[in-house]
């Protein structure tokens, strides 16, 4: 590895999670409307606390073992593919060769975090002739991403835009996020019983399911019998596409972000805050936060979720180690 990108991976290993955090909060503003909730829901799917703690383990496999972790939780084989729910991920190959570039160019000193991300954005928006702020989100992704698998593992993926990317401008793909199934010309007369679409993958046509008013997003989701089985083994056949062992909040196996229409769910509620708390999967009083239990989040409209590829138990683990780091500081 060159003495640069030594440099510059040294830089990124400086800051701790809270650290990333608020330079991601710092950077939401600046970022297109079609990624600010992408972004932070990527973050939460990937945290660096875990990867640190499996990083740090005498016996990883046994942790992730402990932590009852199923599913690709590690980024090192995803590293062109995590992201691909973004709108930047079609800029992908450019932001990638960016970030390696600037990583040779050893620039550290006069920079904190969030201004980095914003550098290597701008060169990219600049190249592209494009706004900046379609390309932040995964340019803060892409450098969350080094940090956790490193220079070397970082360039041999080749930088490919993994998903089929659509012509839709950012606008139009708000506007289908946010514009509910229409109910026909008497859909009046279905009262309650309103049908509407959730869209697990934006960039695949079929990739949804029908949901009946108020219905819980697995009791939907079940009635799609397609053999999602054989695309992620933690799909029950029969359930539909979002993983799911117990519809009770207790096995955190149904774990979705958010991307549109995180208004039309109902509230948390006590047993789902604290549970997914309790997995590690996010940390907040939102009444309707963006990282979501499928199993008792009831939807009035139409929404678009991203189903992680991974879930696990880890909450405690966090909790642990930031009262350890607390008691250092002491």
């Amino acid at each position: 590895m060159q003495t640069n990108e030594m440099l510059f991976l040294a830089f990124l290993n400086q800051y701790e999670p809270a650290a990333w955090q608020r330079a991601l909060d710092e950077l939401l503003p600046s970022i297109h409307e079609v990624d600010r909730n992408a972004t932070r829901v990527w973050f939460a799917f990937y945290p660096l606390a875990l990867a640190n703690a499996i990083a740090e383990a005498d016996n990883p496999d046994k942790l992730a073992d402990d932590l009852l972790l199923m599913g690709q939780y590690s980024l090192l084989n995803q590293i062109d593919s995590s992201h691909s729910f973004l709108y930047g991920h079609r800029y992908w190959p450019q932001v990638k060769d960016a970030i390696v570039n600037h990583a040779a160019g050893g620039q550290t000193a006069a920079l904190d975090l969030a201004s980095h991300i914003r550098e290597i954005a701008d060169k990219v928006a600049h190249a592209l002739s494009i706004d900046s702020s379609l390309v932040i989100g995964i340019t803060a992704a892409g450098l969350m991403t080094l940090r956790q698998v490193g220079a070397e593992a970082f360039k041999q993926f080749p930088g490919r835009v993994e998903s089929k990317t659509t012509a839709s401008t950012p606008e139009k793909v708000l506007k289908r996020r946010a514009k509910d199934d229409s109910q026909g010309l008497f859909g009046f007369l279905r009262g309650p019983a309103k049908v509407f679409s959730v869209t697990f993958d934006e960039h695949d046509a079929d990739a949804s399911f029908k949901l009946i008013n108020t219905q819980h997003i697995t009791t939907a989701a079940a009635a799609d019998k397609r053999n999602y089985h054989l695309r992620d083994s933690r799909c029950t056949r029969g359930e539909g596409p979002i993983p799911v062992q117990c519809r009770a909040a207790s096995c955190g196996t149904c774990w979705i972000g958010i991307l549109g229409g995180a208004e039309k769910l109902s509230n948390v509620g006590a047993l789902e805050s604290r549970r997914i708390k309790e997995f590690g999967y996010i940390d907040t009083d939102e009444p309707q936060p963006l990282i979501r239990l499928a199993c008792q989040a009831q939807a009035f409209g139409a929404v678009s979720i991203v189903i992680p590829p991974w879930n696990g138990v880890f909450g405690r683990l966090l909790k642990s180690k930031s009262s350890k780091t607390e008691a250092q500081r002491i």
